[in-house]
């Protein structure tokens, strides 16, 4: 059942203002009749002002001297005159301004690191035109000179699950197309193609200084070179 704007707003007004019984106000409003009945008292929504539902269009006076002639009967709420919003249909995802800097840096990393995703999945992970992603790959971008490669996680553009699962999606692709491409060669006869490398794990990377961090460590040992070398 559709209820009134502000239900106990608009209870204070009908109480205050018709002869409607405390029944028909709390079926009208949604209320519970003992509810009502403390609003008359005084009890309950004390401080609230009441709400014409005559004067926002959601009764007529004679909706309401009819149910104050006939207690039996229950008030109709008229249907609203402001068409309902249409719903908006899903564009392109929406980054804040604050984070709109740093889309070319999530361009960038994609680019380098998962190639396997298409340019419409990157568009619609990070909010971005096709445009944008061709100049960065072309590196024509107004700002191809400060541009990094940097995670759009840690950057507060996406979130985790939503590049797990375009990754995922992605591989899942690249995948089904080399079954195909396999099973066409198979059909005409030519040999088969070397397995493409998978793209690096998302831990990898998460941290591509990896190779640096394993570089072997310089040992301080003295060695005889070192020692007969010096200087008296």
């Amino acid at each position: 059942m559709a209820l009134p704007l502000m239900p106990k707003a608009t209870a204070v007004w009908l109480i205050d203002n018709t002869k409607l019984t405390f029944d028909q106000v709390a079926h009208f409003c949604g209320l519970h009749p003992l509810e009502v009945k403390g609003i008359a008292d005084g009890e309950v929504a004390v401080g609230i002002v009441g709400l014409d539902p005559v004067a926002n269009g959601q009764l007529t006076a004679d909706e309401i001297a009819r149910c104050e002639t006939d207690p039996a009967a229950n008030l109709k709420l008229l249907p609203p005159t402001v068409p309902l919003a249409r719903q908006k249909s899903k564009g392109a995802r929406y980054t804040p301004l604050s984070k709109r800097q740093d889309r070319p840096d999530a361009i960038a990393w994609l680019l380098k690191y998962h190639p396997e995703v298409g340019d419409a999945q990157v568009q619609k992970l990070l909010g971005t035109t096709k445009a944008t992603i061709e100049s960065v790959r072309s590196r024509s971008h107004w700002n191809a000179a400060n541009i990094k490669p940097r995670d759009p996680v840690s950057l507060g553009i996406c979130s985790q699950g939503e590049l797990d699962r375009v990754l995922l999606l992605a591989a899942k692709r690249r995948e089904n197309k080399e079954k195909r491409d396999a099973r066409e060669r198979a059909r005409a006869g030519l040999p088969a193609l070397e397995p493409t490398p998978a793209p690096p794990s998302i831990l990898e990377t998460q941290n591509p200084f990896q190779q640096a961090e394993e570089a072997e460590p310089v040992s301080d040992e003295p060695t005889v070179e070192s020692v007969f070398s010096r200087e008296d």
